[in-house]
């Protein structure tokens, strides 16, 4: 892994006194969550960038309403037994 640098606004710590802590790991899993969802990093990947275990990345993205299989119609009737 390589590390960055990013500037975030002082908004960011206003709300509910958010440590810095915990905002560097919001940062962290948001950053991860989007370039998973674009399909440029795999759930593992994502998982390392955040902190998480694969299974508790996987869990959190599809909370925040990010598919976590993209299957094509074929692959999802196989996956449901249809075909």
């Amino acid at each position: 892994m390589k590390t960055i640098t990013l500037e975030l606004p002082e908004s960011l710590f206003w709300h509910d006194a958010k440590s810095h802590a915990s905002i560097e790991h919001r940062s962290r899993f948001l950053l991860a969550l989007k370039y998973f969802e674009l399909g440029e990093i795999t759930s593992g990947q994502g998982a390392a960038m955040s902190g998480l275990s694969r299974v508790e990345f996987l869990g959190a993205a599809s909370q925040h309403g990010v598919p976590v299989a993209d299957l094509d119609e074929e692959e999802l009737d196989q996956e449901l037994g249809k075909s």
